[in-house]
């Protein structure tokens, strides 16, 4: 080769190494899946997880089983079968030599008091009533720093709409405490359905799933006596050892008075009621200041559909997001990381995507000795993102340090957030590197709730930290009890050009904290410059047909959430787009289901598509020409 030819061919290697080097990481590349093998034929459908002392895994599953898993990290672990016969074992917890699981109706203590590593004395710890509805699940056990479990309990449905939730039995739609003796004392209620149950750092939380009361899943700070929205368990608020004070008289008064009884007492949904005829969660507690308000709530089909288990990062643990909240979602198959602090004495924060990808619904996660995460995986029939119906998986972080946005924290006047890596100082100082919207809830009787009362907030301003670490921003009108989603797509590492792994952080602002406010300095004036109209570029799109190229039509089914239940090729929470093309809908036609969706016309589909109408009908006409393209 001569030294034009070698010149020539070092100029390219390295251009092709430097673009590679530019390429920004992505969550998998420091957080590897790895699976668990179970035997072959064993479906897991985990329910709960627990370490043991000995570094073997505890396993739960909703067909009423727990195994030992022995070697749980090694790559080929022993599952031994230690009790059968439960009815949905929904959670799992080990202590002193005996298993605690919650099952539909009571918490059982299991022991092998032979030593043969098999149950043989099944104990009920205290039992509740049930109505046999299928949907009354119980969760739990989490235990307080003072030895009590915490169990939290699930409404049924109505007869009429499967997704209305009753409180048919005692106690349904609450969380308990459980004490050792046995004694059931009722705790909070409002729950609907309440999956993940956790005490963290020696307080109860839990999170909730979308339905009727509740817009969207989030994470709540429970307290003695709270109620957290949903009003069927309040039909047993006057029982003597309940400590809620409100009745369901009282709830219909302020938040339902078009409600009204059929024969048998239970509430009939409401035909006529105006779309803008609504009050928010926080307008409702108002005049019933007992609600609680969730310290974060998940955005519908971005970071939540069926919210489960919060746990703490233990300290050393995950490099810099230690003490930080961990939560899973069954629906997208994801986890979520949550960054909490506290405003005038509320818990409140941000809510960040972790990692996605799992082969099934994430139900419940818990930490092992070598600090991997292992997951516990189940659709249970209402389907979830994956190739799968249930799973045990590992997620190894492999020491190195990702780019993200390590801390979101409130101020006066705007945000402060903290990286994990030094950013690049003048793409950090670039107003047009942030976007801030926000919105809020309705809180009605029906299920689930669009995102409401939009707003797009203007960056005023931006202050970057000596050692590049922080950013805070100035924000235009902040706005109390919104989820305030912050964009940072602009932002870059140092020296790296790399983005931000995830550049959007969900921000529910319960409160603004005071303190002071930024100087803001000028906007510098633009220079404008005189330039030769440049010719037009033909668009994307086809016009002929108006169908969006691939490109655009990524950006338009992430934007509106359609990927959250919806795939090409394959049933997720609902059909495929490509069966949804066979039907021979015309475009309009699409559209309008996207704003009045027909759960009638998909009977297969447990979980019903909520109205769209935030959806604008520009981008509605697109997907649904892209749709038929695929016929």
């Amino acid at each position: 080769m001569n030294l034009k030819n070698w010149i020539l061919t070092a100029m390219s290697i390295a251009t092709i190494q430097v673009a590679f080097a530019q390429e920004s990481p992505k969550e998998e590349d420091y957080f590897k899946i790895t699976r668990v093998p179970a035997p072959e034929g064993l479906l897991l459908e985990v329910g709960g997880l627990t370490m043991l002392p000995n570094g073997n895994l505890g396993v739960s599953t909703r067909r009423g089983d727990v195994f030992v898993v022995e070697n749980p990290t090694s790559g080929r672990p022993y599952f031994k079968k230690f009790a059968s016969g439960l009815h949905e074992a929904l959670g799992l917890y080990y202590e002193n030599g005996a298993f605690y699981a919650v099952q539909r109706g009571e918490l059982t203590k299991m022991v092998d008091t032979n030593g043969d590593d098999k149950a043989d004395l099944y104990e009920t710890v205290a039992a509740w009533p049930l109505s046999s509805h299928y949907h009354e699940y119980s969760f739990g056990p989490k235990v307080t720093p003072d030895g009590d479990f915490i169990v939290t309990t699930n409404v049924a449905f109505g007869d009429q709409e499967w997704w209305r939730g009753e409180s048919r039995v005692p106690f349904r739609g609450w969380t308990l405490k459980i004490h050792r003796d046995g004694e059931i004392e009722p705790y909070a209620t409002g729950m609907r359905s309440p999956a993940g149950v956790g005490v963290l750092n020696g307080e109860v939380f839990y999170t909730e799933n979308q339905g009727d009361y509740q817009g969207s899943g989030g994470l709540w700070h429970l307290e003695k006596g709270d109620f957290s929205g949903h009003p069927a368990g309040l039909r047993w608020s006057g029982l003597p050892n309940s400590p809620i004070k409100i009745t369901t008289e009282e709830f219909d008064k302020v938040v339902d008075p078009q409600r009204v009884k059929d024969a048998n007492g239970r509430y009939i949904k409401p035909e006529n009621v105006v779309d803008d005829n609504f009050v928010t969660l926080y307008e409702a507690k108002k005049s019933l200041p007992a609600i609680k308000l969730p310290a974060v709530w998940f955005p519908y089909g971005v970071h939540g559909i069926s919210t489960s288990e919060p746990i703490v990062i233990p300290d050393g643990v995950f490099g810099p997001f230690e003490g930080q909240l961990l939560v899973g979602d069954q629906g997208q198959s994801k986890i979520m990381r949550v960054v909490l602090e506290k405003v005038n004495g509320e818990y409140q924060g941000a809510s960040i995507d972790f990692r996605n990808g799992f082969q099934s619904g994430v139900l419940r996660i818990v930490f092992a000795d070598d600090q991997s995460l292992f997951v516990g995986e189940t659709n249970r029939g209402w389907g979830s993102a994956g190739d799968a119906n249930e799973g045990l998986q590992r997620l190894v972080w492999n020491r190195e340090l990702p780019f993200e946005m390590r801390t979101v924290k409130a101020k006066v006047d705007g945000f402060e957030i903290e990286f994990t890596k030094p950013i690049d100082k003048e793409s950090a100082e670039d107003l047009s590197s942030y976007a801030v919207s926000s919105y809020t809830y309705k809180y009605h009787p029906v299920y689930g709730s669009p995102p409401v009362r939009n707003m797009d907030h203007e960056i005023l301003g931006v202050e970057v930290s000596e050692d590049g670490m922080k950013v805070r921003i100035a924000v235009k009108d902040l706005k109390q009890y919104h989820v305030h989603k912050i964009s940072l797509p602009g932002v870059r590492e140092a020296n790296q050009s790399h983005e931000l792994i995830h550049p959007d952080a969900y921000y529910t602002l319960n409160n603004i904290p005071t303190g002071t406010k930024m100087l803001i300095k000028p906007k510098p004036v633009p220079v404008v410059e005189v330039k030769e109209e440049p010719k037009k570029v033909a668009a994307s799109s086809t016009p002929s047909t108006g169908i969006p190229s691939e490109a655009e039509i990524k950006t338009l089914l992430a934007k509106n959430t359609c990927t959250a239940c919806h795939a090409p090729n394959k049933k997720v929470v609902g059909p495929g787009f490509n069966e949804v093309a066979k039907r021979g809908y015309s475009p309009e036609k699409i559209v309008d289901l996207i704003y009045n969706p027909k759960p009638e016309n998909w009977p297969g589909y447990a979980t019903p598509m909520a109205p769209m109408p935030q959806v604008k009908r520009e981008d509605a006409l697109k997907i649904a020409r892209w749709i038929n393209s695929l016929k």
